[in-house]
């Protein structure tokens, strides 16, 4: 049987396009291998923006324009501390957990690839009690 003909004299599923377009701005967001280099950089902490263009070796503007939609999609935090400004994982628990789901599928597909440990296995210490 085609799959039109499995389909036929069902009722179409209404589709939440707003539900849609978040999906799609967060995938977008893990899309880019520049903005998961920023975030396997941030996953070993707090880092402001000049260490993250250090890392990543890119133009300064370019760098920014990469975080700032990591911020836009709620990725990625920024505390400032006088005229700097430090930028962490906002949910570093949840991105794992994303992450960890992403190798696992990857894998079901027959692609073997790990991003960096901490990515997949958030710091236990938060910063503040570091610092302590």
């Amino acid at each position: 049987m085609a799959m039109n003909e499995a389909l036929e004299g069902r009722v179409p599923v209404e589709l939440d396009a707003r539900a849609t377009e978040v999906y799609a701005h967060l995938f977008q967001a893990l899309a880019d291998p520049t903005r998961l280099a920023v975030l396997q950089h941030l996953s070993y902490g707090e880092h402001r923006l000049r260490d993250l263009v250090e890392h990543v070796g890119l133009a300064q503007s370019t760098v920014s324009k990469h975080v700032a939609f990591l911020l836009e999609c709620g990725l990625v935090s920024v505390r400032p501390d006088g005229r700097s400004s430090w930028y962490a994982l906002a949910e570093p628990e949840a991105t794992a957990r994303l992450i960890n789901a992403a190798e696992a599928l990857l894998g079901a597909t027959g692609t073997s690839a790990t991003l960096c440990g901490h990515l997949r296995r958030p710091r236990s210490v938060a910063p503040e009690a570091e610092a302590s």
